[in-house]
C-alpha cells in the first residue's frame, strides 16, 4: 500500500514525489520513460539556478533529488487505473498492480510530429517542440517554425526578434490563428511564409543543416538552416482516466486550486492540466500543490473544491 502514486517522470511528476516523500508519504513514481517532455529540449536556459543546463543533466538532478527524499521510481507504462470501495486506488501497469491512498496524474502532453526521416534522430539538435524553451540558442541564426496556429504564429513572431531569419512554413494557405497575430507577423521583415508545402525531410550530421518540403507544383525544396521549431501541437492521453475526471475539449484534466479532480483523492499536475501556458516552472509548482493536498487529503482535510479550468 502506497500513500501516493504519481503517474509520470516528468517535471511534474518528479515534483511531486519529492514534496510526498519529504511529507514521509510512501511514494512510488510511475512512467515510460525520464524527463517527460524535457528529452526532447535540448539544452534549458530557463529553469532558475541554471543559467543553461542540458536536458540530461537536470533530468538527472531530478531523478537523484526524487530518490535522495525517499521516493520509489519504476520505468513502465500505467495501463489503468480503478478507484476502490474504499476509497483506495488500484493502478495497473503491464506486469504489476500496485495500490494507493492516493494518485497524482502528472504524465504530460506527447508533441505531435511530423513523422519525416530526420526529425527523431535530430531531436534536440536543431529539431525542438518549444521555442520559449530553446529560442534564445538561435541568436542570429536560420531557422523554421512548422504550423498554421496561434503556437506556431506565436513562436515565429517570438523568434524574429532573436534568430536573423524565421521560415514559417504551413500546409495550407489557410490559418488558424487570430488574424491580429497573421497581421503582426507578417510585418516582420525577417520573416518569410510558406504555405502549402508538405514536409520531407530534416537532414544534418550532428545537428540540423537542411529542411526539405514539396511545394504546391511537387518540387522539392531545400531550404538551408539551423533548427527547426515543430508547432502542430501536443496530444493530451488521458482517456486513461476519463471516467475518473473532468476534460476541456482538448482532453486535458480540469483541476480545483488544490489540483483536485473530481474524484477524490486523485490529483492532477503539469502539462496534462488545463491551461494555456505550458512550461517548466508552472508544472513543478503544480506538482507541489498536489503533493501536499494529497498529504492533506490522507490526513483528513482534502475536501476538493470546484474543478475548473485554468
Amino acid at each position: 500500500m502506497y500513500d501516493v502514486i504519481i503517474i509520470g517522470q516528468g517535471p511534474a511528476g518528479i515534483t511531486a514525489g519529492i514534496y510526498a516523500a519529504r511529507r514521509e508519504m510512501k511514494t512510488l513514481i510511475l512512467g515510460k520513460e525520464p524527463g517527460g517532455q524535457m528529452i526532447w529540449a535540448g539544452d534549458i536556459e530557463n529553469y532558475p539556478g541554471f543559467t543553461k543546463i542540458s536536458n540530461f543533466e537536470l533530468i538527472t538532478k531530478f531523478n537523484e533529488h526524487a530518490l535522495a527524499a525517499g521516493a520509489e521510481i519504476k520505468s513502465c507504462e500505467v495501463k489503468k487505473i480503478e478507484k476502490k470501495d474504499d476509497g483506495n486506488f488500484l493502478v495497473f501497469t503491464e506486469r504489476e498492480q500496485y495500490e494507493s491512498k492516493t494518485v497524482i496524474i502528472a504524465m504530460g502532453l506527447a508533441p505531435r510530429r511530423l513523422a519525416v526521416p530526420g526529425e527523431i534522430e535530430l531531436s534536440g539538435k536543431g529539431v525542438s517542440y518549444c521555442a520559449n524553451c530553446d529560442g534564445p540558442l538561435y541568436r542570429d541564426k536560420i531557422v523554421a517554425v512548422i504550423g498554421n496556429g496561434n503556437s506556431a504564429f506565436d513562436a515565429a513572431e517570438m523568434l524574429s526578434k532573436i534568430a536573423a531569419k524565421v521560415y514559417l512554413i504551413s500546409r495550407t494557405v489557410e490559418f488558424k490563428a487570430f488574424e491580429s497575430l497573421v497581421d503582426e507577423v507578417k510585418k516582420r521583415p525577417n520573416i518569410e511564409i510558406i504555405v502549402n508545402a508538405q514536409m520531407e525531410a530534416v537532414q544534418g550530421d550532428s545537428k540540423v543543416e537542411r529542411l526539405i518540403y514539396k511545394d504546391e507544383a511537387g518540387k522539392s525544396i531545400t531550404l538551408a538552416l539551423d533548427g527547426v521549431f515543430v508547432e502542430i501541437g501536443r496530444i493530451a492521453s488521458t482517456d486513461l482516466v476519463d471516467d475518473l475526471v473532468d476534460r476541456d475539449e482538448r482532453a486535458q484534466v480540469l483541476v480545483d486550486l488544490k489540483q483536485a479532480t473530481r474524484t477524490p483523492g486523485l490529483f492532477a499536475a503539469g502539462d496534462v492540466v488545463s491551461g494555456d501556458f505550458k512550461q517548466i516552472t508552472i508544472a513543478v509548482g503544480q506538482a507541489t500543490l498536489a503533493a501536499l493536498y494529497a498529504y492533506q487529503y490522507i490526513q483528513g482535510g482534502g475536501a476538493p473544491l470546484k474543478a475548473t479550468s485554468k
